[in-house]
């Protein structure tokens, strides 16, 4: 029997880094960083989906996805919200709908005493804007700030990153003064209105953290085609 489904808040579909060499596609258009970009992740950031990236693994085989959520954390403590579903969804037919999905979950422990659960890679049984937890597939278990799984298969990290985003955020508020937070040190304005952002740039985040979700494991879990050039899509969500 499946458990009730999540509604998902919003699509949190993000960038998708491309790094080596080009195998995936990006079906329809690719949207950029959304750190804290709604009234409401501003409130939850747990809920927030700053980046998804896709990296070559650790061998040619192989594929990295790594979501980023919740930054700017200032320190070392910090959990992910048991009450959030987080996953990492492909879409290897080209038709922007997501033919397998990781699902991720994390228990009431806080900071390194937190589990964290991992499905996938798994059909999902349902798709678009609503979303089921799934039973089937593999299902790894680890705990948060430590690799789990293995280095052949699938394998597994959750837990504090620093953010590797680059912004001059106050800049960018000074050039886009309407997205300029409703409370906190940036809702006063630093700075004249600006039309560019400052030489030499300026890294807001550099001191910052983020909690950050990795998975690795073989490409052809993935894709739908032995072929040397099969591709595939990659976006991230968070549902409660």
């Amino acid at each position: 029997m499946r458990i009730p489904a999540f509604s998902r808040r919003g699509v949190a579909a993000v960038a998708v880094a491309l790094i080596g060499t080009t195998s995936f596609f990006v079906a329809q258009r690719l949207l950029a960083s959304d750190h804290q970009d709604t009234p409401e992740v501003e409130l939850n950031p747990r809920m927030d989906i700053n980046d998804v990236y896709a990296f070559p693994g650790s061998s040619a085989d192989r594929i990295a996805l790594v979501v980023t959520t919740s930054s700017p954390i200032a320190g070392q403590t910090a959990s992910f919200d048991p009450n959030l579903l987080y996953q990492i969804k492909v879409d290897n037919t080209g038709d922007a709908v997501e033919d397998l999905v990781f699902q991720v979950s994390f228990d009431n422990g806080v900071g390194a005493a937190q589990r964290f659960q991992v499905r996938g890679p798994v059909a999902p049984s349902m798709t678009g804007t609503k979303t089921m937890v799934e039973t089937s597939g593999t299902i790894l278990q680890g705990t948060v700030g430590s690799n789990a799984g293995s280095a052949t298969g699938l394998q597994a990290f959750a837990g504090l990153r620093a953010d590797p985003f680059v912004i001059d955020l106050e800049q960018f508020f000074n050039i886009i003064p309407d997205r300029r937070p409703a409370t906190g040190a940036l809702a006063v304005q630093n700075g004249a209105p600006a039309t560019s952002f400052r030489t030499p740039g300026v890294d807001f985040l550099r001191p910052f953290n983020a909690l950050a979700i990795a998975i690795e494991l073989p490409k052809s879990s993935l894709q739908s085609s032995a072929a040397a050039d099969a591709k595939f899509g990659v976006w991230a969500t968070i549902s409660r």
